[in-house]
């Protein structure tokens, strides 16, 4: 067995476009999956779909806003449409549209959140779990954080939108076994992306951070991309219902 090699194996990879999801794109396509990369922009996807072709990858870009619950169902139809299966999904979309106090959360910025960071993995689970269940080496990865396990300040309705998905990432580990998926969780900690730019751009922030971690620096996004390739690949076989932490020890 090669533990590692995801050679003929089909990945669907929702918020590729940059950051976590662009670099698990590459570690999947390296280790031989050929990729579906989803993301709002059609144009962003086709350029980076292309940048992968160029380094003899086997790569798609399908545009879908994961918030809107009718896109989704094309985008796992376009996907068996392009290469006929799906072996991993990653459900790595997310957004956080409000930075404060819990309090100050509207009903519009909490909908859109569950929306996108919880709403949207159950479905697609739900899309494709048919082919899931086709599938040698069937594995779905969600990425929650390490918001979801202790809140973050100012994040506070997000944190909840990921402790419910690693919640929900446990319920379906538990029944899927049945079906031969396996489902786990990554919970990244303070990561440079565009994503977290609000919290690493600010240098007390920041700091703050840094002094509580035992590996005083950021992650990069190649940490979680290495991550997700050990959970999507046959090493890591027996396991399921997983919360992995790659935070620098923040959660210790």
């Amino acid at each position: 067995m090669q533990a590692f090699s995801l050679k003929n194996q089909v990945a669907l990879i929702t918020g590729a476009s940059k950051g976590i999801g662009f670099s698990i794109a590459e570690f999947f396509a390296e280790a031989g999956a050929k990729v579906v990369i989803s993301s709002r922009d059609q144009p962003t996807l086709d350029q980076l779909a292309q940048e992968l072709r160029d380094k003899g990858y086997e790569a798609t870009g399908i545009a879908c806003h994961v918030g809107k619950m009718d896109q989704l169902a094309h985008l796992v139809s376009e996907t068996i449409a392009q290469y006929g299966q799906i072996d991993i999904l990653v459900n790595n979309a997310a957004t956080n549209p409000t930075f404060g106090p819990i309090h100050d959360t509207t009903l519009d910025a909490f909908d859109k959140i569950m929306n996108v960071n919880l709403k949207a993995p159950f479905e697609l689970m739900r899309l494709c779990m048919p082919h899931l269940q086709k599938s040698t080496n069937a594995s779905v990865i969600n990425i929650s954080s390490v918001g979801g396990i202790s809140p973050e300040p100012g994040l506070g309705i997000y944190s909840v939108s990921k402790a419910a998905l690693i919640s929900m990432t446990k319920a379906f580990a538990k029944e899927w076994g049945d079906f031969n998926i396996r489902v786990n969780a990554i919970c990244p900690g303070l990561i440079k992306t565009k994503f977290s730019e609000a919290l690493w751009s600010n240098d007390k922030i920041l700091q703050h951070t840094l002094r509580q971690l035992p590996i005083k620096r950021i992650g990069t996004p190649e940490e979680i991309g290495a991550t997700a390739l050990y959970l999507a690949s046959p090493g890591a076989s027996y396991t399921t219902g997983a919360v992995i932490t790659a935070d620098g020890g923040l959660t210790i």
